[in-house]
């Protein structure tokens, strides 16, 4: 439904793959849309054998062995990003204005509650 489901706050040198694995941890899914920044083989392996899900993830371009992905369905991931809009459509996430990490996460959680009750 494009709703933030977890959320996960690292520093800003952290890489987006190094979180996928934690985030996906307990969610009872069928398929994982994500973007090329996530084709990893462990990211990979954790989908396909923990999560008995599909990897729904386009292949990096400099991968030996590209790799299928269903094209239609990653269609959908527009939906991810729609919520990255909705949720900086908030001054204080679109521009870090709080400068504890602790009060930007807890106010990226009340916003995501937020779009949960529309």
């Amino acid at each position: 439904m494009g709703r933030p489901l977890k959320v996960r706050l690292t520093s800003g040198a952290a890489g987006d793959n190094p979180q996928a694995i934690p985030l996906l941890t307990g969610l009872a899914t069928t398929q994982v849309l994500a973007d090329r920044g996530y084709d990893a083989d462990r990211t990979l392996a954790f989908i396909t054998t923990d999560l008995q899900a599909v990897a729904i993830i386009p292949p990096k371009r400099n991968r030996v062995r590209p790799r299928d992905y269903d094209a239609v369905a990653y269609q959908e991931r527009h939906r991810i990003e729609c919520c990255i809009g909705k949720l900086k459509q908030f001054r204080r996430i679109a521009t870090r204005f709080d400068k504890y990490a602790k009060r930007y996460l807890a106010f990226v959680q009340f916003a995501s509650t937020l779009l949960w009750l529309r």
